[in-house]
């Protein structure tokens, strides 16, 4: 990746650029909800994210959080979402992103990272696959309440 993109810690600040990157991403408005979840996400004190700034604009963000044990899990690290400007997608910005939230949570001793991915999302399923990930033990279950 060229020297041109920087990676932070994400601020709350940064939420107005992640929202667009989200929306173009999705190529439809993001809703209320979604915002208020990324805002609240960040306000956490277990919560973490970075962003990755080009030409001091933010073109990608991941967000992650440690969560301690439970589901018979130990203490483990989440990635909640990830996000890429589809204009800068394909230089290694999310890979990038990744790595960096990775090597926070080998700071912390955390060995075990988790995400849940779509079945039909092929783009996310292969992003993820690229940078090591696979199956895990879990299977995600749903009931739908009227």
């Amino acid at each position: 990746m060229g020297k041109e993109i920087k990676v932070r810690k994400i601020e709350a600040e940064d939420a107005p650029e992640i929202v667009s990157i989200q929306e173009s991403i999705l190529q439809k408005k993001v809703s209320k909800k979604w915002i208020q979840m990324v805002g609240r996400h960040l306000k956490k004190e277990e919560a973490l994210g970075f962003v990755a700034l080009k030409d001091g604009h933010v073109v990608g963000f991941i967000i992650g959080e440690i969560k301690g044990e439970g589901f018979g899990l130990e203490q483990s690290g989440w990635i909640e979402v990830v996000g890429v400007d589809p204009k800068q997608m394909g230089i290694g910005i999310g890979r990038t992103l990744a790595e960096t939230l990775f090597s926070f949570f080998r700071k912390k001793g955390i060995h075990d990272i988790h995400t849940s991915v779509r079945w039909d999302a092929g783009d996310m399923l292969s992003f993820f696959k690229a940078i090591g990930f696979d199956r895990s033990p879990f299977i995600n279950l749903r009931k739908h309440l009227n």
